[in-house]
């Protein structure tokens, strides 16, 4: 007898059968330099267990950390575009963040900032007002988050830094169980 088990939201979502956008850039520790502009800012959010907040897009299952695009609104602070990002397309709220580092894309001469935080509560899912997508919440463990992204060999030294921040930020290590979706309201 074959035993058959339930499809994950990973199947629902289609991501393991999405082809995942490369991103090989290089990583560098601390914050970008001054001539580069800094035009997106994610963040590693840690819930208590150690897993961290990946969101899929719900159209491709592409996964992507929680953050975006600064805008005047945010008055050139990355801290505060990345708590409005992480609020409105995970209808999530952070902790105070780490700056771990960033990445460059070296044709266009763009900083991408990378954070860890701690979650302190999630909401319902809701439309990011930027996209109108409501993006599907997983936690994974880091090791689970960077097998969705394609990074390239950076992505070894971004995770000994994600480690680091989520010791820093006070977060066990996560322990390997499948991916889990976040449907409703959380508070910790």
């Amino acid at each position: 007898m074959v035993s058959r088990s339930a499809p994950t939201v990973l199947d629902r979502a289609a991501v393991l059968q999405t082809a995942r956008p490369t991103y090989h850039y290089p990583w560098q520790q601390g914050p970008a330099p001054h001539n580069l502009a800094v035009t997106q800012v994610w963040a590693w959010c840690f819930a208590p267990d150690g897993r961290a907040l990946v969101l899929l897009e719900p159209h491709t299952g592409v996964a992507i950390l929680p953050g975006g695009t600064p805008d005047e609104q945010d008055q050139g602070d990355p801290e505060a575009a990345l708590r409005r990002k992480v609020e409105e397309e995970a209808t999530a709220r952070i902790g105070s963040p780490l700056l771990l580092g960033h990445v460059t894309d070296p044709s266009v001469r763009r900083g991408y900032l990378r954070y860890a935080a701690a979650l302190t509560n999630v909401g319902p899912a809701q439309p990011d007002p930027a996209t109108g997508h409501t993006y599907i919440r997983i936690l994974a463990t880091p090791e689970q988050a960077m097998d969705l992204f394609d990074w390239g060999p950076t992505a070894v030294d971004q995770l000994a830094i994600v480690h680091w921040a989520r010791q820093q930020l006070g977060v066990p290590r996560a322990v390997r169980q499948p991916v889990t979706e976040l449907r409703g309201a959380t508070a910790w």
